[in-house]
């Protein structure tokens, strides 16, 4: 064979053996994004879901990569045959992946046992993360740099070095989808995991085979060895200006994906779905980037290239930045129009990928410039590429810490994505500058300083998030117009509105969706709440509040003469203070009451860790559809909750009827009853349609004796608390237990089949989040009445009480 044609058949050989490498990446990608999903939804469960919790994740998760992406071209095992390394790593991080299911229930007991609060604790939360997530993202971490190693560090090696780095992404979106929409709505955290473990032993198995018939280095061909040269040649300048800027653009990327992902989600609605959907677009931007980078290699000069890239990193962050502030917060859209949430779901899609892909885009091509800017062919691929996504993944945890622990709360979202504009702009003075000045060119540096000017011009235009998106989120272009927007403030872990509508009614906001209000059936709820509770314990002392909100319920406990300690906990501490500020007459200024103890930490974290025991608590925590606020409805939780209550305690839980569905309230109803089989629900309606409830349970049978609360009303040091319950419209024991609407005994029927909520699964959030655009709450609470029996067995009294409450129940006395 000649040999020219020798070198046309290597060449052909080689991309075909690279375009499999491409594919087996993308399965890399898919399998991570599977096991990422679920180990941030395991983990929360233990350490909870603030933003302190969740940064030490997201740096035990990064830091893994980072640490593989530098130690492996570094370590002996280097020498191995690349994709006999990669299978090795697979097979590890299935391994991995499959110990971290198994052991996780483990660790979870050991750290709940030697768990404490302030930095003691978040040490430990730390520790946790890392034990759980270091090893087998550090094996991730090592693929990159494993895989790589069969090209050689040349530009065209870089051209592959970018597709395979797009292709890992494309695959990432691939698993991101695949787990939020399908295995983990559909199954639970063990299929899921399963799924992912399978991937990765498909991929080892592939790749142990191919490596037995294919050499462990690319053949060099004559093109190759001109493109060496000249790779050589363009690259010799100092390597620290690349690493500098391709770790600010990883800063500035996750950065903005804080912001924007919190942006997001008040506008679309902060569903399981909804996070997804921004995610898979984000990971879209970068393989779609990636990809062009790398196609576009041998036309550009990387390192310039890499700079002007994050010059026009600028106009994306601008241009997202504009587009949530300005632009689809107005469009005329009213989700409430589509039940079907397929159809929401798409034009949520369609939102974020006109807002957030140019940026992205940006950022995905800045790898593979920055890995063809280093790029030598004297030096081993696998070091060359690991160094630079060492230095981005670097960067990016950097970013996304700073930015969501110091930034937004300190500076607001508005001023963050100022900074981050600014940065990225500065970024690119690293590898543009010296160039500039070394050639003297007064055109170079004339255009540089434009350029800079043009991105302080842009920071200084972005504009804050409306009042209005904090306040009325999804449904903004429907409520906007009805109220106005007092205040707002943007907290480390939510945002808050304070909203003054035109009947008079003051509202607490948090997130796009309503927290509390004054309006009278909301007042008559949140007191519900704890005067359920409250009024049927014989000597209340001690409660819990889970969740602030507008105070409301746990105010009510300070009516009471025998309860002396109040402890309220609340994940974002921006809350209480706002919430004083306007609610202070209808929550007692409970705040400020010497009694009144705020723990600002994740509740379900909390009641794990917590040595104390109530007797009273009562729970008033976000829509069950909200991310993350299953972990408040899970079997195990309440059984947590149970444990925590002292004897003759009672519980006491607020479930809203509107924004969901049957399925849903079948399974919140049902997992509520496993843990409490003595509980009970009582309603809260408007003008006698169903709106909310309040579940009650308690370890034993349940006796309400409608003589002895309205002597405890009557007395004087119960003056209070009938004054509380007097403003809003109960004015007796028979008009407050009125609201009774069932009991497990005459929902059995009607529960058959319902799903229970567990810590492995939360299967809740992906129901609550598909049923968020129903409309059933009267249909529901007339399905529950449809099963209610005379309740003969919970109240005792006098005949003429009994005869009062029961008409009342059977024929609306609400």
């Amino acid at each position: 064979m000649a040999k020219t044609d020798r070198t046309i058949a290597a060449g052909s050989s080689s991309r075909q053996i690279l375009l499999l490498l491409v594919v087996l990446f993308a399965g890399s990608g898919c399998a991570a994004l599977i096991y990422e999903v679920v180990w941030y939804q395991l983990l929360q469960l233990t350490i909870g879901a603030t933003t302190i919790s969740l940064g030490f994740l997201l740096a035990s998760y990064m830091g893994g990569l980072c640490i593989g992406s530098i130690a492996l071209p570094r370590s002996k095992w280097a020498n191995q045959h690349p994709l006999k390394l990669y299978a090795k790593l697979e097979l590890g991080i299935a391994i991995c992946g499959l110990l971290v299911l198994w052991l996780l229930p483990l660790i979870d007991r050991l750290y709940i046992a030697g768990s404490v609060h302030g930095m003691p604790g978040m040490l430990l939360r730390g520790l946790i993360s890392a034990i759980c997530l270091l090893p087998p993202t550090i094996l991730m971490g090592a693929s990159l740099p494993a895989i790589v190693r069969w090209t050689r560090s040349t530009l065209r090696g870089a051209e592959w070095w970018g597709l395979l780095y797009g292709g890992n992404t494309a695959g990432a979106v691939f698993g991101c989808l695949l787990a939020g929409f399908y295995l983990l709505r559909l199954f639970n955290a063990a299929t899921a995991t399963y799924a992912a473990a399978g991937i990765n032993l498909l991929v080892a198995g592939v790749s142990f085979l191919v490596a037995r018939s294919i050499p462990a280095q690319e053949p060099e061909t004559e093109v190759g060895k001109v493109a060496a040269n000249d790779v050589r040649s363009q690259n010799s300048g100092a390597r620290w200006p690349v690493y500098a800027t391709i770790a600010l653009s990883g800063a500035t990327a996750l950065g903005a994906e804080v912001v924007w992902t919190r942006l997001l989600g008040m506008l679309l609605g902060a569903t399981v779905y909804v996070f997804s959907i921004i995610l898979a677009v984000f990971l879209v931007g970068l393989a779609l980037g990636s990809g062009l980078g790398a196609w576009s290699l041998r036309a550009i000069k990387p390192r310039a290239a890499l700079g002007w890239c994050q010059i026009l990193l600028t106009l994306g962050i601008a241009w997202t930045a504009y587009m949530i502030a300005e632009s689809l917060p107005y469009w005329p859209v009213n989700p409430l129009l589509a039940p079907d949430p397929w159809y929401i779901f798409q034009l949520d899609l369609v939102r974020c990928i006109w807002a957030i892909l140019p940026a992205t885009i940006l950022w995905g091509a800045s790898f593979p410039l920055a890995c063809a800017a280093i790029a030598d062919s004297s030096e081993d691929a696998g070091k060359v590429v690991g160094s630079v996504y060492a230095a981005n993944t670097l960067g990016a945890i950097f970013g996304a810490l700073i930015v969501s622990l110091v930034l937004i709360p300190a500076i607001t979202t508005q001023h963050s994505q100022q900074v981050l504009l600014i940065l990225a702009a500065l970024s690119s003075l690293f590898v543009l500058a010296p160039a500039a000045i070394r050639a003297r060119s007064v055109i170079r540096i004339a255009g540089l300083c434009v350029a800079m000017l043009v991105a302080g011009l842009l920071a200084w235009r972005l504009q804050p998030v409306p009042g209005e998106l904090i306040a009325y989120g999804r449904k903004m272009a429907t409520s906007a117009g009805h109220s106005k927007v007092l205040y707002t403030r943007e907290g480390r872990n939510s945002s808050v509105a304070i909203t003054r509508w035109q009947d008079g009614a003051t509202e607490i906001d948090v997130n796009g969706h309503v927290e509390a209000s004054s309006e009278p059936y909301d007042m008559k709820l949140q007191r519900m709440v704890g005067h359920l509770a409250a009024l049927l314990h014989p000597n209340p002392k001690s409660v819990l509040g889970i969740g602030f909100g507008a105070g409301v319920s746990a105010g009510t406990f300070t009516r009471y003469p025998t309860i002396k300690k109040i402890t309220v906990c609340e994940i974002e501490p921006v809350i209480p203070p706002t919430s004083t500020m306007f609610f202070a007459r209808e929550d007692y200024a409970v705040m400020n009451n010497p009694h009144t103890t705020i723990v600002y930490d994740d509740a379900r974290h909390f009641v794990l860790t917590t040595s104390q025991k109530f007797d009273v608590i009562a729970s008033d925590p976000l829509d069950v559809f909200v991310k993350g606020t299953a972990a408040l409805y899970s079997k195990e939780y309440f059984e947590s909750i149970k444990a925590h209550l002292n004897p003759g305690g009672i519980f006491t839980l607020y479930v809203p009827l509107y924004e969901t569905d049957l399925d849903t309230i079948k399974s919140e109803i049902a997992t509520f009853f496993e843990a409490f089989p003595h509980g009970t629900i009582w309603s809260n309606t408007i003008n006698g349609q169903g709106y909310d409830t309040v579940f009650m349970g308690q370890a034993e049978p349940l006796q309400i004796n409608l003589d002895d609360v309205e002597q405890r009303l009557a007395r004087a040091d119960y003056a209070d608390v009938a004054d509380s319950l007097h403003e809003i419209g109960v004015d007796s024991a028979v008009s407050l237990f009125s609201t009774y609407t069932s009991q497990k005994s005459d929902l059995d029927t009607w529960l058959a089949g319902a799903q229970i909520t567990h810590d492995a699964d939360l299967r809740l959030q992906y129901l609550g989040g598909w049923g968020i655009n129903s409309s059933l709450e009267d249909i529901i609470y007339r399905q529950l009445l449809s099963y209610r029996t005379t309740p003969s067995n919970l109240f005792t009294g006098s005949p003429d009480r009994l005869r009062s409450l029961f008409y009342a129940i059977n024929y609306g006395g609400q």
